[in-house]
């Protein structure tokens, strides 16, 4: 069957619960045509909820494999859907979307959804705004309305999940309120919380956290460990650097591995080329073999913008220099 068949094909595999869905096909759902979405919304009705789920799940790792598929139209059409789980999917696969018109739709999600994953996904989604906000692209009443709505959320809200998420994604906030909240689950030494503060840690651009996340990356849960190296990684702490070259050498977990390996290639510096280099030429599994080199490519950037900052200090440095001169 050719990649451009009609939708209606597309929807008669949708509905053949008998036959697994052809993976050729998802590429479809993406940068939907009104047509063909008008078409899908009206049989998505007599879709069987496993397929639904499926789909989505799918169409969710395909966004996250290949950063030019979009399936925003889809997405936002599938917010109201009377399945939470469908609800759920939606938001995430809108994790990317900037568009200000989510706001509020999540806001009312965070307050009003009867369903709990819903909600905290919501509270997930919110954070992309949050951050929009940190860098003056929407408008400050908003931002200021996401952030007072999150801050409610991580004192009144009674799931965990949802105090949790709306944290994390208080960690992009510059508000003075985020930081003793971080502070407070962090020293409740709860696995859940120790992992959300240091997401929010890593989020927040702020070396304060310095201590706190080193302290961990040798935890022995395996959950904190991650999210410890992840954090050190945005936070780019040259001070983990020798820590993590040390993990490489016994960690087994290998996804902890790549967190680790991409960490160090947002930190970079003194040994760091030499063992990237190092696993790429012994690795022999393929997938591994390109996450490695991806690896080596962000760390030639982060030595790019490091070899930059160099030379604007030079400059500025020759500039103030040359000052009493001029004056003279």
């Amino acid at each position: 069957m050719p990649q451009n068949a009609p939708f209606l094909t597309v929807i008669d595999a949708l509905l053949d619960d008998n036959n697994p869905f052809p993976a050729r096909y998802l590429h479809r759902f993406s940068d939907m045509e009104s047509a063909d979405l008008k078409q899908l919304k009206k049989a998505w009705p007599g879709i069987s909820p496993s397929r639904k789920h499926t789909l989505l799940e799918d169409l969710e790792d395909l966004a996250e494999a290949d950063t030019l598929t979009s399936y925003d139209d889809l997405a936002r059409s599938l917010l109201a859907d009377p399945d939470p789980q469908v609800r759920a999917r939606a938001i995430r696969l809108l994790w990317e979307c900037e568009d200000q018109k989510l706001i509020q739709i999540y806001l009312d999600m965070l307050n009003n959804d009867m369903d709990v994953e819903v909600r905290a996904a919501a509270a997930n989604a919110l954070g992309q705004f949050v951050y929009l906000g940190e860098l003056d692209k929407i408008p400050a009443e908003l931002h200021h309305e996401i952030e007072d709505q999150l801050l409610t959320a991580t004192t009144t809200s009674k799931e965990t999940l949802i105090r949790r998420r709306a944290l994390e994604s208080l960690g992009y906030s510059g508000r003075k309120e985020v930081i003793p909240l971080i502070e407070a689950v962090f020293e409740e030494k709860k696995t859940d919380w120790v992992v959300s503060a240091l997401y929010a840690m890593g989020r927040s651009s702020d070396n304060r956290w310095k201590k706190q996340v080193i302290s961990q990356l040798r935890s022995p849960d395996e959950e904190i460990r991650s999210e410890a190296i992840h954090a050190a990684g945005e936070l780019e702490l040259e001070s983990s650097r020798a820590v993590l070259l040390d993990l490489l050498e016994d960690e087994e977990d290998l996804e902890v591995r790549r967190e680790i390996i991409w960490a160090l290639s947002r930190i970079g510096g003194e040994g760091v080329r030499a063992k990237l280099e190092e696993l790429l030429e012994i690795e022999e599994d393929d997938e591994e073999a390109d996450f490695i080199e991806e690896a080596i490519d962000t760390l030639s950037f982060t030595e790019d913008m490091g070899n930059f900052s160099l030379i604007d200090v030079d400059d500025e440095v020759d500039f103030i220099e040359e000052e009493p001169d001029e004056e003279e």
